[in-house]
């Protein structure tokens, strides 16, 4: 039976492999690894792998860890947030990755200026089109940062997309185009105080693709930790 560490190994191989494929470094990639459900003996078995970020769907099953892990990483918030959960969101959180409205933002904004942080977010985007997937659409991602980049106690660090639920990577492929080409355009609008530096997309059944197509941060639950039981 494979373990934590058997895993992880592997990926870390699977990373360097797509980086190489795409003429990157896989120094410009990290690997979040994302615990949701996972225990904290299992968070610990990863951190002692070498894993520094942590990747989590919801605030409070965060904050239960946060408090238990021995060790100091950085944690990531990759699942949807609402408002009500703002404050503790910017306590815990180095990254949140699923900011899609200027309402979230300046909720955000204002919780962090409260503890005298910024936030630093990603803009979520709907890539795949579908319904029943958090984001703002692509042709409205622009304005929406635009309009953020003037809220005070947030830096917009790059964009996140969510991959569509399709059986073949390659079949998600364009939604990782989509959310690159968005922010090229982004970028060369030269937004004052936007910064588009990151680009989180990828999960386990579609990461390497998401390399391929300029992922700098990825986020691993199954392949790094096995099945869910």
């Amino acid at each position: 039976m494979s373990t934590i560490s058997d895993r992880l190994k592997r990926v870390k191989e699977r990373v360097v492999l797509a980086a190489e494929k795409s003429s990157r470094s896989p120094d410009e990639i990290t690997v979040i690894a994302v615990s949701k459900t996972r225990s904290v003996e299992e968070i610990e078995a990863v951190i002692q792998e070498g894993v520094t970020c942590l990747g989590e769907n919801r605030v409070q099953e965060a904050e239960d860890k946060v408090s238990k892990v021995s060790d100091k990483v950085c944690w990531h918030l990759v699942g949807h947030l609402q408002r009500n959960k703002s404050r503790d969101a910017v306590s815990i959180f180095e990254m949140i990755h699923s900011v899609d409205s200027l309402r979230l933002a300046t909720e955000l904004g204002k919780r962090a200026d409260q503890i005298g942080r910024r936030a630093n977010i990603l803009i979520q985007v709907n890539t795949s089109g579908a319904e029943s997937q958090y984001g703002v659409e692509v042709d409205e991602a622009q304005d929406l940062v635009g309009a953020i980049s003037k809220t005070e106690g947030v830096r917009i660090q790059g964009l996140m997309t969510i991959g569509a639920f399709l059986p073949e990577p390659e079949q998600v492929r364009p939604s990782f185009v989509r959310l690159r080409e968005l922010r090229d355009k982004i970028a060369a609008a030269n937004i004052s105080g936007v910064y588009m530096k990151e680009l989180s997309m990828g999960m386990t059944g579609d990461f390497e693709v998401a390399i391929e197509e300029g992922a700098t941060l990825v986020r691993i639950g199954t392949a790094i930790f096995g099945p869910r039981l």
